[in-house]
């Protein structure tokens, strides 16, 4: 292990709160290494990686060369976790993974810092895919521009904890009874995290000579049908009884839905990319490391033994499951609350003028917590706005109970239980706020 604060154990981590790059963290910090976060979101950063120092910036704000200039003054090496899987609002593909990357290169090279850069397996310029193919140029930009580099492309990368793709696997092996399944022939290999930690360690230790790249993949393929049964085994679900495999045109459906949803700033596995990218199959060629002293990448069956398994893990696939139903539900109650408000303005305010309100209030009254749980509603629809809609609904919920209780206290023993059913709803927006939390 490392002890000395030598300048050249400094080390720079792109997306250091993103899996892999949570991972890399880990191992280069127990390896003696001083570690330094680069993101743009520092308070998910700090929660990820607590006591590690932190440089926000965004990378699609990175592309020019003077850009990293002053942030590269400090480290010996850099290491690219960062990645995107399609544009978005707040995703620029080419600006991320090629723009970024170029400049990256071009100012680590003036100031002779090593780069390792973490790809992915089928990148290259000419992909069919707009993420791979911005990864690929990026790659290129590395090879042409610099000689203190290292290339890694893993496939799927598989740890212990989950984000983004490996959530979409617990969620999918989380279905009680019944298995459904798009793509389900579709060819994948798998790594482990910690064989690409492995990998990254050596590069920065010196082990892998520059300008060396790698497929990081384990030996055997499967098919993502046997992946997800593998998966529900491990986690100690029952096997499925029978399995359903959704048609094309449904897939399509679904990745078209996710692909709007993003707009929203919701980032769904399902997103059109990334069922095209697994339909074409997550494969690569295994890059023998024994030569420099690192084991094979461990089989799936190998990494799965490895991880520790308990009851979090099975609650949180099936939270991860249960989670887009909860906040579409939330959405909808909140929205049709208030549109059944306005559109039946005049019945619900007799509800007030019966307690001794008079008309012009109670309209005004109603018409303006209509229009709160419409906000509400539409609130809950934008992921950078969901949180604040969680403690919105719980509060406004809050406050109906009590200004009923004073004003209308017969509501509570309406047979329709208008008060009652305000309850529940606010159990369900505490788990939604519970659940937003990704990282």
């Amino acid at each position: 292990m490392l002890t000395d604060k030598n300048p050249t154990h400094n080390v720079l981590i792109i997306g250091a709160y993103g899996l892999i790059g949570h991972g890399v963290s880990m191992r280069l910090i127990a390896d003696g290494y001083s570690v330094t976060g680069l993101g743009r979101n520092v308070q998910t950063a700090r929660r990820v990686l607590a006591g590690v120092p932190w440089i926000e910036r965004d990378m699609r704000m990175l592309c020019g060369e003077d850009s990293w200039d002053a942030i590269l003054d400090e480290f010996s090496t850099v290491v690219n976790c960062s990645g995107a899987l399609q544009d978005g609002p707040d995703d620029d593909l080419e600006a991320i993974h090629h723009h970024a990357v170029t400049a990256l290169a071009k100012a680590c090279k003036a100031k002779d810092v090593a780069l390792i850069q973490i790809s992915a397996v089928g990148a290259t310029t000419d992909a069919s895919t707009h993420f791979l193919a911005s990864k690929g140029r990026g790659d290129a930009s590395i090879r042409a521009l610099m000689g203190k580099w290292h290339i890694f492309r893993p496939g799927l990368v598989l740890a212990s904890n989950a984000y983004g793709g490996t959530t979409l696997l617990r969620m999918l092996a989380a279905f009680l009874g019944f298995q459904p399944l798009a793509t389900p022939n579709a060819k994948i290999q798998t790594v482990a995290l910690d064989h690409v930690a492995d990998a990254v360690a050596a590069a920065i230790k010196g082990e892998l000579p520059y300008g060396f790249e790698a497929d990081l993949v384990e030996s055997e393929t499967h098919t993502l049908r046997e992946i997800i049964a593998q998966i529900r085994n491990w986690l100690g679900f029952r096997p499925a009884r029978f399995e359903f495999v959704v048609p094309a045109f449904g897939v399509a459906v679904v990745s078209k839905l996710a692909d709007a949803l993003s707009r929203f700033g919701w980032r769904s596995p399902m997103r059109s990319t990334s069922v095209k990218v697994l339909s074409e199959g997550v494969c690569g060629t295994p890059t023998d490391l024994s030569k420099f002293g690192l084991s094979p990448p461990r089989s799936l069956k190998q990494t799965l033994s490895n991880f520790p398994v308990g009851a979090q893990d099975r609650l949180f696939a099936r939270m991860a499951l249960l989670f887009p139903i909860i906040l579409f539900c939330l959405s909808l109650f909140w929205l049709t609350s208030g549109i059944i408000g306005v559109v039946r303005l005049k019945e619900a305010a007799k509800v007030l003028q019966s307690v001794g309100w008079s008309a012009g209030l109670a309209m005004t009254s109603v018409l303006f917590w209509a229009v709160v749980d419409i906000a509400v509603g539409v609130a809950f629809a934008f992921r950078k706005s969901a949180k604040m809609a969680c403690w919105a609904a719980v509060g406004v919920s809050v406050f109906y109970l009590f200004a009923s209780t004073f004003t209308v206290p017969s509501l509570w023993a309406d047979p329709l239980g208008p008060l009652v059913k305000v309850v529940p709803a606010i159990v369900l927006a505490l788990v939604a706020r519970a659940t937003l939390d990704t990282r």
